[in-house]
């Protein structure tokens, strides 16, 4: 019988099977396809994968067999999500914890270790502390849009949740663009804008964060394109003034404090892409005005392009971007 299933890039089918199963639509029972050079992920709504954007088309999909999810052995479906191997869970009860991974080493859910949330995103360094329920490794790789990523996530910070949103913002780049990522983490902006043929200026001030940027630029191939350095950005940049085409600023909470830095690298026409967290009635109204503070006394004019709500950050508090144009005029 027809199966409705999600039509996406074969490069995007990893990034596609886990945002469809943090939404509860992916079914678990059927067999995922791959045929000339697309992949067909089946759902269990495809009304509702179609309401979500998705490209939906009818099409046989087989079952899977001897398939056993953490659904059928727990009697409940439990929430995870997957960053390579290791398998993340968010989880207040420790004892629900406990039996979420063990449900999930029983299933077919690949993975090698299973780890849940210890803290919130704390420090310099914004990182958690983890519980690791199974296994014992933290380093994983991660496979998004056609490039991978080694990093550590007791060691590091990252979201894959964010690989639609830092997909859409890559699309943007053209080659030849010069880009300074101000926080760049292990390099999920920039490795794949210097995919796309970017110069790339790619800080950060967690020493291990630019230990696993420049393995992943080298694991890429776009090592000759990307400029890892360590530290502030603030006080590293000195002789980048006036150089960039784009500017990335991916540290909600605290990327307006650098605005006065995106405007002194940016050149004569530059876009700002501004990430922020701000409370649902104004999301964009505060990140908005410190721009034009920062930019028009320097004789920039300012033009948003594009305002857009990431995801849902906390109860009332959204987490947004901002895409700004600024022209010296």
């Amino acid at each position: 019988m027809p199966t409705p299933c999600v039509r996406a890039p074969v490069v995007e089918g990893e990034e596609t099977r886990q945002a469809l199963a943090e939404r509860g639509l992916l079914d678990g029972d059927r067999e995922i396809d791959v045929e000339d050079g697309e992949i067909f992920v089946p759902v269990v709504d495809g009304d509702a994968a179609r309401a979500a954007g998705y490209d939906v088309v009818e099409r046989e999909a087989a079952e899977r067999e001897g398939h056993t999810p953490p659904a059928e052995v727990l009697g409940f479906e439990p929430s995870y999500e997957r960053l390579g191997d290791v398998v993340i869970l968010d989880e207040d009860d420790p004892e629900r914890a406990r039996a979420i991974a063990d449900a999930v080493v029983e299933s077919d859910v690949p993975c090698g270790t299973v780890v849940n949330r210890a803290s919130k995103v704390a420090g310099e360094y914004r990182v958690r502390e983890w519980d690791v329920l199974h296994g014992t490794d933290t380093e994983t790789v991660h496979r998004e849009y056609g490039h991978e990523f080694r990093l550590d996530i007791a060691e590091v910070y990252f979201s894959p949740r964010l690989a639609t949103e830092r997909h859409r913002v890559v699309e943007q780049v053209a080659a030849g663009e010069r880009v300074v990522d101000m926080f760049a983490g292990v390099g999920p902006f920039a490795v794949p804008m210097a995919a796309r043929g970017a110069e790339v200026l790619a800080c950060d001030v967690n020493p291990a964060a630019i230990r696993y940027l420049r393995e992943n630029a080298e694991r890429n191939g776009v090592a000759d394109r990307v400029t890892a350095l360590e530290g502030d950005v603030r006080e590293t940049t000195a002789e980048y003034a006036d150089w960039a085409d784009r500017v990335v600023m991916n540290l909600p909470h605290s990327a307006e404090e650098f605005l006065d830095t995106a405007v002194r690298l940016a050149g004569d026409d530059c876009v700002l892409h501004l990430y922020d967290i701000q409370h649902e009635d104004d999301p964009f109204g505060p990140g908005e005005r410190a721009i034009r503070a920062a930019a028009e006394p320097e004789g920039y004019e300012v033009e948003v392009l594009t305002r857009r709500e990431v995801r849902s950050y906390a109860p009332h508090e959204v987490n947004v971007c901002l895409d700004v144009r600024i022209r010296r005029a």
